[in-house]
């Protein structure tokens, strides 16, 4: 048997085997089921504990989250302010840029339109004197071309002549004889007798000249072949070494119109030219002498020391050589001269109708001018096309 004091009374109490199992069991029970509650509680407790902290924690990372994205947000926020006021001056700056642009645009078309006028007017002053110039430069050259086929009124040939040579005389000609042939002792003259002499007063070139208009024509002399043997005969009575026939004979011969004829197949150093071709012809044969004038005064040395005839020739052939080679050159390159002048006319009557022409280019430039507009200027650009909108707005 078991004792067991009542903690209340002090009473002492004997219990059996089976007694005390059974009160050992509830005793067992309350106090499993106490610690079981006490358990519970402080698992509950825990548990509240927990679930209070995982909440403070858990508020506190949202706070913390909330706070950062908050941040976040501030910070994008400045950036947004940032970019707008960026944005903003950039595009006002873009506006006052257009807003100066279309300034220089405006005075410039104005600019250009005050320009256009003064040029206009300028091109124009300066096309009418240019179409003057040119109307008597193809005035000059018809005038050329007209005395192939007409007589000259006036004046004769030979005055013609005179007057175009005495022009030069003093700057391209001051040591040369140029005068009317009024020896008539043989029985005939020439026109006109050319001699030029060098600084120590050796002759080194002559040319009998001859004149022939249409007036000059007989029944039985009218073509320029007519004249060729007397004015031969003229040139070697008279000590002159070239003949040249200045003629306005036979005015539809475009064998004479072609600039400066050699006829020395059949007279020797014998040449035709028309008008236009007289002072050309002088200055071509001269220069050739020129270049023959170093043997010319050899010759005249070698006279006075009595050398013998066959050094002479060899000199004299010598000279023929030369003056031959260099009358080639000069007869290739004037007949290009020639041919320039007969393109000239052409040219020149061309360029008086382009000029003609350009007064109506200039007056459709004039109106592409006046009709230039910003709204043209725009077309096709959409940007530009969307500023001015705005700026109308």
């Amino acid at each position: 048997m078991n004792k067991i004091i009542c903690p209340k009374c002090g009473e002492a109490f004997e219990l059996t085997d089976n007694n005390y199992a059974d009160i050992l069991n509830q005793v067992r029970t309350a106090e499993f089921d106490k610690e079981i509650a006490m358990h519970e509680e402080t698992h509950k407790r825990e548990k509240e504990s927990a679930v209070k902290l995982a909440v403070a924690e858990s508020e506190a990372g949202f706070k913390n989250e909330i706070a950062e994205k908050e941040r976040e947000i501030e910070k994008l926020k400045s950036q947004i302010e940032i970019s707008e006021r960026a944005k903003e001056m950039d595009i006002r700056s873009a506006v006052q840029e257009k807003e100066a642009e279309i300034a220089r645009l405006t005075s410039r078309i104005e600019l250009d339109k005050t320009n256009a006028e003064l040029q206009k007017k300028s091109t124009e002053e300066i096309h009418q004197a240019e179409l003057a110039r040119k109307d008597e430069e193809i005035a000059f050259y018809k005038d050329f071309k007209a005395r192939q086929s007409t007589k000259m009124i006036g004046e004769s040939l030979e005055q013609h002549c005179s007057i175009e040579f005495n022009k030069l005389r003093a700057t391209a000609f001051p040591n040369a004889y140029f005068e009317k042939d009024n020896d008539a002792k043989t029985g005939s003259k020439g026109d006109f007798i050319y001699r030029e002499y060098a600084s120590d007063g050796t002759e080194f070139i002559s040319i009998m000249f001859e004149m022939k208009n249409e007036g000059d024509t007989t029944a039985t002399k009218h073509k320029n072949e007519d004249f060729f043997k007397e004015l031969d005969k003229d040139r070697n009575e008279k000590g002159c070494e070239y003949a040249v026939l200045v003629t306005m004979l036979e005015a539809d011969n475009e064998y004479y119109n072609n600039g400066i004829v050699d006829v020395s197949y059949k007279y020797p150093k014998m040449y035709v030219v028309r008008p236009q071709f007289f002072i050309p012809i002088i200055t071509v044969l001269r220069n050739a002498a020129l270049n023959s004038l170093e043997y010319k005064q050899e010759l005249a040395v070698i006279r006075n020391q009595n050398i013998d005839i066959t050094h002479f020739e060899e000199n004299m052939n010598s000279f023929k050589d030369a003056f031959a080679r260099n009358y080639e050159l000069a007869s290739k390159k004037f007949q290009t001269a020639i041919d320039e002048i007969d393109k000239t006319i052409d040219h020149l009557q061309k360029t008086k109708e382009a000029l003609l022409s350009s007064e109506n280019n200039l007056r459709l430039a004039n109106n592409k001018a006046e009709d230039l507009s910003i709204k043209k200027l725009t077309k096709g650009n959409p940007t530009m096309q969307a500023k001015f909108a705005e700026l109308k707005k």
